[in-house]
């Protein structure tokens, strides 16, 4: 087996790389194939969904106990918190859409955090944050598969999002 997909499969497994970042990596750092690369980043950015949903509460109690710790989940608690409003409007599908969004914050980890804060069981959100991640590896292959120019739509994207997060403030 080539050690270059258990990479993929870290990096999508991981918080903040996720597929957004291991699907390119594969692809264009690797060479691997894309449909590899796709289905290995699938697999490895729904495997921790599970595990937060169901073992976020007694480990943020137990680490809560160290000051800083608890800092810490006050504030990626309340930062998702923030985000909640088109997963407690749609429930299901808001939490599919939510992490189906290829941007930073939106994956299945913040999804499974929101899920989490929201109440939401595993039975009940496993597969609305794993069709989300499926819709964002479509979108990142696609644009990947499109070279410069979904790089180009990508950075346009980013920078229209910016300047309307930045309209907002």
């Amino acid at each position: 087996m080539n050690l270059s997909y258990l990479w993929v499969f870290l990096m999508a497994a991981t918080p903040v790389w996720e597929l957004r970042g291991a699907i390119p990596a594969g692809m264009f750092a690797m060479h691997l194939p894309w449909p590899w690369v796709f289905l290995v980043a699938l697999l490895g950015n729904t495997f921790p969904i599970p595990f937060i949903i169901l073992f976020l509460d007694p480990v943020t109690r137990f680490l809560s106990r160290i000051e800083f710790m608890e800092k810490f989940f006050h504030w990626i608690f309340e930062r998702t918190r923030r985000h909640s409003a088109i997963v407690e409007k749609y429930e299901k599908i808001g939490l599919m859409l939510f992490v189906a969004v290829p941007l930073p914050g939106t994956g299945a980890w913040t999804g499974s955090l929101l899920a989490f804060l929201l109440g939401m069981n595993l039975r009940s959100a496993f597969l609305p944050i794993a069709l989300g991640v499926l819709i964002a590896g479509v979108i990142v292959v696609t644009l990947c598969l499109l070279g410069w120019i979904g790089a180009l739509i990508a950075g346009v994207g980013l920078a229209v999002l910016a300047v309307l997060g930045l309209w907002k403030i």
